[in-house]
């Protein structure tokens, strides 16, 4: 596999450069727009500038706007710099393509993502939202009110996989119980 990642690098070293060199100006840029948007977030009110008065309003529409502005100004460059590599990609012939082997079979398993912790992030937010402290600063809210928020997300979240679950699971036995 080696070989072939050198064959491929000694013909087409310039393209590999550019996108080396493209792929450090993207993440430059992610840097420096979000840099922009902290500084623009406190000089425009969209956030206070002491982090102990933020409220989860203030949190979540900073994470929104960091979001479009990041989308905005180094996704959408980055997804035309992308289909641009493919097409190029494309243009290769069909017997240079066969020839260098780069990309051999991988596993099927795959590692977990962060789903898990966005959506905890999500239910913790509707549950400060029913509770009422949406606009409360975050510095007011105790430990007990936070840990307390999370043990009853985890609960309520058992409360509704487990049932369907635990259905799951019995019908299953008295499948398997049934066969011969």
């Amino acid at each position: 596999m080696g070989s072939d990642w050198k064959r491929f690098m000694r013909k087409h070293w310039r393209t590999v450069a550019t996108i080396v060199v493209a792929g450090v100006l993207a993440v430059a840029s992610a840097v420096y727009v979000f840099l922009w948007l902290v500084g623009n977030a406190q000089s425009t009110g969209l956030v206070p500038r002491t982090l102990g008065l933020w409220t989860m309003g203030n949190l979540v529409s900073f994470i929104l706007n960091a979001i479009f502005w990041e989308l905005l100004l180094v996704g959408i460059p980055v997804v035309v710099a992308v289909v641009g590599g493919w097409l190029l990609w494309k243009r290769l012939s069909d017997e240079e393509m066969r020839g260098y082997r780069l990309f051999r079979k991988r596993s099927r398993t795959t590692r977990g993502g962060g789903g898990v912790l966005l959506f905890l992030f999500i239910a913790f937010a509707i549950k400060v939202y029913l509770d009422g402290n949406w606009n409360v600063p975050i510095s007011t809210w105790t430990l007990d009110y936070v840990v307390g928020s999370m043990v009853l997300i985890l609960e309520w979240t058992l409360i509704i996989l487990g049932i369907p679950a635990a259905i799951a699971v019995v019908w299953w036995t008295r499948h398997v119980m049934k066969k011969p």
